[in-house]
């Protein structure tokens, strides 16, 4: 009887608070609320507390519940005449946040508040009471910046909880202000580290011991990946001794070897130490069977990004009770163990491949990177700084090289190629180390050959791959004619690398390359670059003269549209603009210039088809008229010069007939 009563004030309450109601008769009511409490002054006495009943005129307007009135949590005094009398009752949040509700009445929280504890935090005490702010807000009392100190009121040292009710509070906020998480948060603003919240949950708050705690033994590692998602496998493969596995597939709890409230990133010293793996390793005279040293640098080592990673965290399989702990520790480092991303990439990639066929020339990863002096990459001594990539690939790509070896076509002399081109002169002449090398076009360990799809190299992956650095390029150029996503076509449109090359990347604004771009035009607009050469601007051009027009200064580079597209740099719009980057003076007439005009196409053009060819046969014409003439009278003339001789250097005279005619 009690639940149904209770379940019916619930829904009662519910269709009060869901009443549509208008925005003016909401402030109207308030306003007749804040008459009297708007006034700072007004209190009463409760459990011999005086307590203030001052509301801010500003505080409920600007809060998460501008919408509704004050009756709609203040459900007792609805329709009762104000000013009323009496103490009010408090105000039931379950109203509408009853699922919320239904988890506090279970907690520890809820449970202390039921049997009347008056230290048991309300609603009111976590979120506020009229001026409640999104949890998103920096202004929420339970942001996540704010979280720790929230439940610092009542779980500090000294605090009323721990004092009246003789709780083990163990230094709770401050043991969290100095671990990893807290320091994250109130340190750095890192406001996704873990909060109080994120371990104890906000409203389900149990005690460890209950087996549905989210900080129960058997919960904890759920709760703890909740972020740190792949750490339980990782941690698997780390150690392997008895006191990280006391029972086959059993793993310790997070807590056994991290403390709930001072968690730190440390190494925690687990099976075989490092000093004792050094008591063997740090001498000079300790070699492998085969002759290999064994020595380990232990100065490199402590300067390396692995000096807080111990021997055995990478060398796994090490036994304390052998005579030898490492005689058990199987040959060769799994990386993996930290790195699963990183080799996966490697393996699907052709230096993977060529690992697992067992390929003697397979690069891995102490090839790159190094053993025990591994560096990070911004380390200027790093093998992986950008400055040093070039060379350290060209270990095996350079020309006689072991990969050279196996090239096909024109991939030869790539490494030259390369320490020429813009981009390698950029990073190993002027130091630019945010130019691009090798790994930023190849990807560092997903290297895979340009015929493959997945390929960063591949033709429908490079625009991609460039625009990670010419992003601006990219957006011009994924918009154009030229791409994929434009154009539809079975022929093969251009990429970055048809026009620049792969690894031979020049300048732009170098006379050669300025040349050779309407060569690689023509390769294909063929017949448009034959009319182009029979223009005055292609004319000049061929004669080496680079001022003048070429593709590029009239279509664009990079955001080439169809003439009629008015963003087009050709666009009736646009065009006189065009021709004015070059001559200044140019109006719309001028502009009308046929710049790809030809009398080769009687169809497009047939006043210039027909003018070419009358005028061509006119001036053949005139020289066969003129070269028949000159062949007919050469005879005549032979025949004068030998009678010149006859008479003795005189001319000869005229002929009788022609004297009687005379």
């Amino acid at each position: 009887m009690e639940i149904t009563l209770r379940s019916s004030a619930r829904l009662l309450r519910a269709a009060l608070c869901l009443a549509c109601v208008p925005g003016g008769l909401a402030i109207a009511q308030n306003d007749d609320c804040l008459m009297c409490h708007a006034d700072a002054s007004l209190q009463t006495e409760r459990d011999g507390r005086t307590v203030s009943l001052h509301v801010p005129a500003e505080a409920l307007p600007n809060s998460v519940h501008a919408g509704l009135t004050c009756t709609n949590c203040h459900v007792d005094l609805d329709g009762v005449e104000l000013p009323h009398e009496g103490p009010v009752g408090p105000v039931a949040c379950g109203i509408c946040h009853d699922a919320i509700e239904s988890l506090y009445e279970e907690c520890l929280h809820g449970r202390a508040a039921a049997r009347g504890d008056p230290l048991a935090p309300s609603c009111a005490d976590c979120h506020g009471a009229h001026d409640i702010q999104p949890i998103r807000s920096r202004d929420s009392a339970v942001s996540p910046s704010r979280v720790p100190f929230v439940c610092g009121k009542c779980h500090r040292e000294g605090a009323p909880v721990q004092r009246q009710r003789a709780i083990h509070q163990d230094h709770i906020l401050e043991n969290y202000s100095e671990s990893i998480h807290g320091e994250g948060l109130l340190k750095k603003g890192l406001i996704v580290t873990a909060t109080c919240a994120s371990c104890h949950t906000p409203h389900n708050i149990l005690p460890h011991t209950n087996p549905r705690s989210s900080i129960a033994r058997g919960n904890i590692a759920a709760t703890c990946t909740q972020c740190h998602a792949e750490i339980e496998a990782v941690h698997r493969k780390v150690i392997r001794g008895e006191l990280w596995e006391k029972e086959v597939d059993v793993l310790p709890a997070c807590i056994d070897c991290h403390q709930p409230h001072q968690a730190r990133k440390v190494f925690y010293d687990q099976g075989m130490a490092d000093r004792d793996c050094l008591s063997c390793h740090a001498k000079d005279d300790i070699r492998a069977a085969d002759g290999r040293s064994l020595r380990v640098d232990e100065a490199e080592l402590s300067h390396s990004r692995h000096a807080d990673t111990a021997c055995s965290q990478c060398h796994t399989g090490v036994n304390p009770s052998s005579r030898r702990p490492c005689e058990t520790v199987a040959p060769g480092v799994d990386c993996s163990i930290c790195h699963a991303q990183v080799v996966t990439d490697y393996q699907g990639s052709t230096h993977g491949q060529l690992f697992a066929d067992n390929d003697p020339n397979a690069p891995t990863c102490l090839e790159c990177h190094g053993s025990h002096g591994v560096l990070g990459k911004l380390d200027p001594q790093s093998r992986t700084f950008p400055t040093n990539v070039p060379t350290l690939c060209a270990g095996c790509h350079r020309e006689g090289e072991k990969a050279a070896l196996r090239y096909t076509g024109d991939n030869h002399a790539i490494i030259k190629s390369y320490t020429q081109s813009i981009h390698g002169k950029g990073l190993l002449e002027s130091g630019l180390v945010v130019t691009a090398m090798c790994t930023d076009c190849h990807s560092t360990h997903g290297e895979l050959p340009h015929t493959d799809p997945s390929s960063t190299v591949h033709r429908d992956n490079i625009p991609a791959t460039c625009g990670r650095c010419h992003h601006g390029i990219e957006e011009k150029f994924v918009t154009s004619v030229h791409s994929t996503r434009v154009t539809t076509t079975d022929k093969e449109l251009p990429v970055c690398s048809d026009c620049h090359t792969s690894h031979t990347i020049r300048r732009t604004d170098e006379e050669g390359f300025k040349l050779q771009i309407m060569d690689q035009c023509g390769r294909c607009h063929e017949q448009i670059a034959g009319t182009y050469f029979d223009t005055y601007h292609g004319k000049v051009s061929q004669l080496g003269y680079t001022k003048t027009a070429k593709c590029y200064d009239c279509h664009g580079s990079h955001d080439i549209l169809p003439v009629e597209d008015p963003d087009s740099h050709l666009s009736r719009d646009n065009v006189v603009a065009t021709c004015q980057k070059c001559h200044p003076g140019a109006n719309r007439r001028f502009a009308g210039y046929l710049t790809h005009a030809t009398h080769h196409d009687p169809e497009k053009y047939p006043w210039l088809f027909w003018t070419f060819w009358g005028m061509t046969t006119l001036l053949i014409g005139t020289f066969v008229v003129g070269g028949l003439h000159t062949l007919l009278w050469i005879p005549r003339a032979l025949q004068w010069r030998r009678e010149l001789k006859r008479n003795g250097g005189t001319a000869p005279g005229p002929a009788s007939g022609d004297e009687g005619e005379a």
